[in-house]
This record gives structure tokens, sequence and C-alpha cells, in this order.
């Protein structure tokens, strides 16, 4: 009788056993399905409510630490803090301007798969192209070809402004006139600073004339950003919030008129949104790309003079200032004026 018992109870375990490995499994699965929608507070909040969920948003924080692009470019871009406890800074990625969308709140990150889910999002975005494209290109094929010049390919009036070719020609993305589409190609990383917060810095060599990235966010209205802007300076009182919100006015050939841009890196933006000024212009150029049959230009940065590895990435916010009692500049170059670019939105 004594053995009959025993051999229940072995049997009984070995169910509880399996059925919690079960339980296990789908909770793991589970985890990994959602916590990579999660923003950092939201991680750091459920990662103390046990130990499971605990090393999988330790795992989670780690890959988000390792690429800031959530594999949205070629090249992974990793967060580096030796000053505090911050392990990455959190905000939504684009490639390229989108048009302003509220309901593009959440965006998979941290998560094994985060290429593919992120490629399908990134789909789904309403890009500028396709909102403000035109009805013109080329019929080039091989725009790579030495000895054919694409009809897209010249400077346009100004020598900050340049055109490649847009998506009604014939041509692909391997289009040698296609090379600010492509996404950056160049080693990045983002380091924090005691006093400017993160910022941009080369990861290899950058030869002079190369490029290096776009300001890629949210495209808006004036009075959109005229309105996010009041709300920033009132966060900003507080010395612990900066926005990215950049203003670009595109002098138009006549003389008569500008194409004005406002892009908002603020919360949804691309590694751009880290590149810090500095009063001496830096050693990033900038330059104005239209794509044939687009309407907007999108803002590029160049190596204006190679930079060297670990150097930081910096260019001129502008020249207006008109709020002495603005945010404090630690450029640390010899014509630092002390307080960052301002002017009214």
């Amino acid at each position: 009788m004594k053995r009959a018992v025993s051999k229940k109870c072995s049997k009984t375990s070995e169910a509880e056993e399996e059925e919690e490995e079960h339980l296990n499994s789908g909770l793991l699965h589970c985890a990994h399905l959602v916590l990579p929608w999660l923003t950092s507070l939201e991680l750091a909040s459920i990662s103390l409510s046990c130990k499971f969920l605990n090393a999988t948003s330790k795992s989670i924080t780690l890959r988000r630490i390792l690429d800031a692009s959530r594999s949205l470019e070629k090249i992974p871009i990793p967060f580096h803090n030796p000053i505090d406890d911050r392990p990455y800074a959190f905000f939504l990625y684009t490639p390229t301007v989108i048009i302003s969308n509220h309901h593009f709140e959440r965006q998979c990150w941290g998560s094994i798969s985060d290429f593919q889910s992120s490629h399908v999002e990134s789909e789904s975005m309403n890009l500028v192209d396709d909102w403000v494209s035109g009805v013109f290109g080329c019929d080039c094929e091989n725009c790579g070809d030495f000895e054919f010049q694409c009809s897209c390919s010249s400077l346009d009036g100004l020598v900050d402004v340049a055109s490649e070719c847009g998506p009604r020609c014939s041509c692909g993305l391997e289009c040698e006139n296609r090379l600010t589409q492509r996404g950056i190609s160049v080693r990045l990383k983002i380091l924090r600073d005691e006093k400017k917060g993160w910022g941009l810095f080369a990861d290899e060599l950058i030869q002079e004339g190369t490029f290096v990235c776009e300001y890629a966010g949210e495209l808006l209205t004036t009075r959109e950003a005229r309105k996010r802007q009041k709300i920033y300076d009132a966060h900003a009182k507080g010395g612990r919030f900066a926005s990215s919100l950049l203003v670009v006015r595109e002098h138009l050939p006549s003389g008569n008129a500008c194409l004005r841009m406002n892009i908002d890196a603020t919360w949804i933006g691309n590694v751009a949104r880290f590149i810090n000024h500095s009063c001496d212009g830096g050693n990033l150029a900038t330059r104005l790309v239209r794509s044939t049959g687009v309407m907007l230009p999108r803002l590029c940065f160049y190596a204006s003079r190679s930079i060297s590895k670990d150097e930081e990435l910096t260019f001129s916010y502008g020249d207006i200032r008109l709020k002495h009692e603005g945010l404090k500049c630690f450029c640390g170059s010899s014509c630092c004026l002390g307080t960052l670019p301002s002017e009214n939105t």
C-alpha cells in the first residue's frame, strides 16, 4: 500500500512540474512580446514585480543600449554612459521625416526580432515622400555609370541645396544618386556628458565630405510648432529638459520668399537629435537635399572636415539669441557665447 501511494505522489509531482514548465514557457513568450513595447519608466516599474520579469527587462534594456536605431539603420548605434545610471535615452525612431502622427505612440524596441517588427512598422508610416511627391522623375536606370549624367544630380542655384533621384525615377535604392536615402553608413555612438547630456560621436574616422545622417522627426505646421515650443519652454525652466525642434528656412531663388519646415525630433526622431551645438560652427555642414518630384527637401549633415574616431559631432544651431536667460552652452569652443541660439518659433 505504501509503494502505491509513493508511486502516485511521484506521478503527481511530475505532472505539476510539467504544468509549471508550460506556464513559465508561456509567460516567457508573452513577456518577450509585450515588454519591448514599454517605455523606459514602464519597463523599470514592471522589472520590480518578480525575478523573472526583472531578468527579462534587463535583457531588453541591454538590447536597447546596443542599438538606438531599433534596427532601422544598417549599422547599430550604441549608447555609452560613464556619468550616471541612465542606460539609454528613450524616444521613438524614424529614419526620415514623417508627417506628424499623434497615433504613433508605441514602437517595439529590445526584442529579438526587432528588425522584422520595426521594418513592417516603418513601411506603414506616413512618409513625406508619399505625401508630397509630384509626377516628375527621370528615366535613368543606372546613375552609377560614370559615363552617364543623371538629370536629377545637378546642384540647385544655391550651393547648399542638392538634388537626388526621387520616388518616380526608374532607378533603385542602389543608385549612386540616392546616397542620403540609404540611411546611415558610418559608425556612430551616443555618449553622455556631465554638462551637455547625450551627444553624438564618431565611432570611426569620417572623411571630409562624407554623408553622416539627416535630421529626422515629425514635420509640423507652423501653428503646431509654436504650440509645442510653448510647452517645451515651460518644461525647460527646470533646466533638465531640452527640445529638438528645428526650424529650417530655404530661401527661394527669386529672393522674394522662403520655404519653412518645422522638424520636431523631441519624441520621434533619429540619432541627429543628439547632435549638440558648437559656436564655432562645429565639424558638420548642413545641406538641403531634394529628391526629384518631391516638394520638400531633407536636411542632411556632411563632414565639413575629417573627423577622428571618438570626436563629438557638432554643428551651429544658428546665430540668433533672443533669450539671454536661455539654456547655457557648454560647447567649449574659444568663441563660445555662453548661451544656446534661440529665436521666436
